[in-house]
């Protein structure tokens, strides 16, 4: 057994069944392995950014990790705008990044690169692996740190030669994990004391929101008329009808700050303060008023669930109902031109229980997100770190970890350009993802961020800049190519069709959607 096949034998041991992988010639001992050791799925990615953005949705609907396999230090850098979305939104993942054979880095031939400081800054664990009869352990241990909770991304190196040579040791057991930590009671106290004082509260729900997460805060905010919320982009969050009912806070600072306006206390769950995404001139980095109380009941490594029960014991809740979000399917339109409002509508009449919603819809998602509050149960995922590139990829993983589920992507057209290749990958493995690509033609969120940080007018140099046709890409042709069935919608009754014969077969689809440029 070579050190390869142990490696494999150790992932799989330890629960790691899926690897998604771009390699080249230092990992083909890996590739090899692939062959000879039985359990593992390998899935092919033609740009490393698919590959991490891959791992890191399945990690968000498998609640475990996948693998990823990448070349040397360019493929990990190809790579890490995901590992950073990843990164900032607590999923577990484990990077094989391949590397030259130890005595061959003396020649510092072309793809030699410092791997490690390439990983680093998008990485909680990394380490270079020395030896074949080390490197079980070493792969043992990069499980164990990836599932540190509330998730972290690992990276192991591993060099060519560790990779052929002979390991006498066989797979490693995984170390234990630690448990979540468990919350002080001071800080329990602390929070009823603050929630019962009487003062407009709201329980602010980050990371990875459960259904027993929302249960819970919606029971201690019955209690003391609190509201409940999730951040921004939380890394999952469960939603629709029958749900526990929560507001999520707005992605425009101004909104934003009219949300919180009236809050007075705010309880943090897994979340950090509200801040806006970006500066603006004359408006505050900080979203809670200037005499908001912040504090925090559980940080993202903290046991959150036992923290709320026992803040909901504390406050007499754990039986009380909480409010829910009803079931009230909106009507299908029988004409009419095409909007966010009314493709949300669409999607919320269509989409069926238990779907899972990727979201890099940039403009296009904030308007469903709200118009399936009442739809059938499902589940969201979002764009936790802001770099684009993610939904496409992030979809093909979510459907590999849950190929019983409709997965439906919410695209922008300009996103949809960096990762494009995902595409290939969700046809060659037939998952059942529908794409709801939103064509504008234009990077709309930035010709709304160029007027809010007070840019001067917008001249023809600028707006070229911020639009992307001349030429106009024809994202029907490209799906096609990449094997992909695809078709454009031009008005509602275009759309609703499609999208529900999309909702009834099985398969990937995508349906370009022609919307409204916003004519800046």
């Amino acid at each position: 057994m070579n050190g390869a096949e142990a490696l494999l034998r150790t992932l799989l041991d330890a629960g790691v069944e899926v690897c998604f992988t771009n390699p080249g010639t230092s990992e083909m001992h890996f590739v090899a392995a692939l062959d000879r050791v039985p359990g593992m799925r390998c899935v092919l990615g033609l740009f490393e950014g698919v590959v991490t953005g891959a791992a890191d949705g399945y990690a968000r609907i498998a609640r475990k990790p996948a693998a990823t396999l990448l070349h040397l230090g360019p493929g990990l850098g190809n790579g890490l705008a995901n590992l950073h979305n990843a990164r900032r939104g607590d999923v577990a993942m484990v990077n094989i990044v391949g590397d030259h054979a130890t005595y061959h880095l003396q020649y510092d031939t072309p793809l030699t690169s410092d791997v490690a400081a390439v990983a680093k800054p998008m990485s909680h664990w990394v380490h270079s692996a020395q030896s074949s009869g080390q490197l079980p352990a070493d792969a043992a241990r990069a499980v164990a740190a990836a599932l540190q909770p509330p998730g972290q991304v690992a990276t192991l190196i591993l060099p060519a030669d560790v990779s052929w040579e002979e390991c006498t040791g066989g797979p490693a057991t995984m170390p234990g994990v630690p448990a979540a930590r468990r919350v002080r009671e001071d800080v329990i106290g602390q929070c009823a004391a603050a929630l019962a004082c009487g003062e407009p509260a709201l329980i602010l729900l980050g990371g990875h929101v459960s259904e027993q997460d929302l249960e819970l805060a919606g029971r201690i905010a019955a209690a003391c008329g609190a509201r409940v919320g999730v951040e921004t982009f939380p890394t999952r969050l469960p939603w629709g009808a029958g749900r526990a009912a929560c507001e999520k806070i707005p992605y425009i600072p101004e909104f934003a700050l009219a949300h919180l306006e009236t809050v007075r206390r705010l309880v943090l769950v897994g979340a950090t303060e509200p801040a806006s995404f970006f500066a603006y001139p004359n408006l505050p980095g900080r979203l809670a008023h200037e005499e908001c109380e912040l504090l925090t009941l559980a940080e993202p490594h903290h046991d959150r669930i036992d923290a709320l029960q026992r803040l909901a014991e504390a406050m007499d809740a754990p039986a009380l109902e909480p409010a829910r979000n009803p079931l009230a399917l909106p009507a299908l339109p029988d004409a009419g031109a095409l909007s966010t409002a009314a493709v949300g509508d669409i999607i919320a009449a269509l989409l069926p229980e238990q779907a899972i919603v990727v979201d890099e819809g940039i403009t296009g998602g904030f308007e469903v997100f709200e118009r399936t509050r009442t739809a059938r149960a499902h589940e969201w995922i979002m764009q936790t770190g802001g770099s684009i590139g993610w939904g496409l990829p992030a979809a093909t993983g979510a459907a590999i970890a849950a190929p019983g589920r409709k997965v439906v992507c919410l695209e922008g057209d300009g996103s949809a350009m960096y990762t494009i290749q995902a595409l290939w990958t969700m046809a060659r493995e037939q998952l059942d993802v529908t794409v709801v690509l939103f064509a504008n033609r234009d990077y709309a969120i930035l010709q709304l961020e160029y007027q809010r940080v007070g840019a001067s007018g917008m001249g023809t140099r600028a707006r070229s800049m911020l639009h992307i046709g001349n030429p106009d890409i024809d994202f029907v042709a490209l799906a096609q190519s990449l094997g992909v069935a695809a078709t454009r919608a031009h008005d509602t009754v275009e759309f609703t069709a499609q999208f529900a014969e999309a909702m009834a077969a099985r398969g990937p689809r995508l349906i370009e959607t022609m919307m409204p440029a916003l004519g800046l």
